[in-house]
């Protein structure tokens, strides 16, 4: 990814805002920290129509309510409103390549504590962010020593910020252990998810993934390609319950994620899945998933939200 660069303006609590206007004081330690949630949402350049889609914005929207409303924040804006907001601040920046988006919304606080008022600001802002569809990536990934959290603890179904410490450990871990991305397990050691994205393990031309209830985020992506494999490819997909050995003995597995989008995973534990190459089943889900994401494939239009030139 090359180094990623910020648009002219964001929109702060109902206002289209300069860039370099949106600040809050460096005490409200809390707004990073504890009392925040957050989105990532992201919007594809269609080669043919120079016309940027962004995918899947409604889902996004009504997933960012819901980790407003479990964290116990108050949001005065509808859905309505933060879709047309998302439209208008990337119609502004008028970007002529892939951007992401990312709505945050935070409460003011100057304590580790509980937010001092219910009330959420919410920012949303656009930023470059080169896409690795039809490139060459793939992972080599290795099962975390840390724990993925539960949802007696932290909620993992919620996009919260504080939530991804618990990523954190594990991608740093995996980093200084010459991996690319690391794999959570459980509390009662199934597998969970990598650090920030979804895992889908191929097996015997099915993919299988955890459900859910596995300790997993919500994603949006996940349900994305679940939907591509049984709909596009015609591959059954079973969420359930997956130990650790199954991820040795996939014949291929690869990530899912708004981010890191469809990434062939190659290895795991340094231990080759199939013959160590990206896996038939996860280059046909890349390839449908660029088409699909961009407006190439013309069918799913629900999921696209196009925006077009000023």
């Amino acid at each position: 990814m090359s180094e990623s660069m910020n648009f002219g303006t964001l929109w702060w609590d109902g206002k289209i805002t300069p860039w370099a206007d949106a600040t809050i004081h460096v005490t409200q330690i809390g707004t990073a920290s504890v009392s925040s949630v957050f989105e990532g949402i992201r919007a594809y350049l269609n080669p043919m129509t120079n016309e940027l889609n962004i995918f899947q914005l409604d889902a996004h929207l009504k997933r960012f309510l819901q980790s407003l409303r479990l964290v116990r924040l108050e949001c005065e804006y509808s859905h309505a409103d933060l879709h047309d907001a998302v439209v208008s601040l990337v119609r502004d920046n008028n970007p002529d390549r892939d951007v992401y988006i990312r709505p945050f919304g935070y409460a003011e606080s100057r304590t580790f504590g509980a937010a001092t008022d219910p009330h959420a600001h919410v920012i949303i802002h656009v930023t470059d962010w080169d896409s690795k569809l039809k490139t060459d990536s793939v992972s080599h990934s290795t099962v975390s020593s840390w724990t993925r959290l539960s949802d007696n603890q932290m909620a993992p179904r919620v996009k919260a910020s504080a939530n991804y410490l618990n990523s954190r450990y594990a991608s740093e871990e995996a980093k200084r252990n010459g991996y690319d991305h690391a794999i959570l397990l459980t509390p009662q050691g199934k597998v969970a998810e990598g650090t920030g994205m979804c895992l889908m393990l191929v097996r015997d031309g099915k993919i299988i993934t955890p459900s859910v209830t596995s300790g997993i985020l919500e994603s949006i992506t996940r349900e994305t390609v679940i939907q591509l494999a049984r709909e596009a490819l015609e591959v059954p997909v079973i969420e359930r319950d997956v130990d650790r050995t199954e991820l040795y003995t996939a014949d291929e597995a690869f990530f899912c994620g708004t981010g890191i989008e469809v990434v062939p995973i190659v290895t795991i534990d340094r231990m080759k899945l199939g013959d160590g190459a990206p896996g038939e089943i996860s280059k046909r889900m890349q390839s449908c998933y660029h088409d699909v994401v961009r407006g190439i494939e013309t069918r799913y239009e629900e999921w696209r939200t196009v925006v077009g030139n000023q």
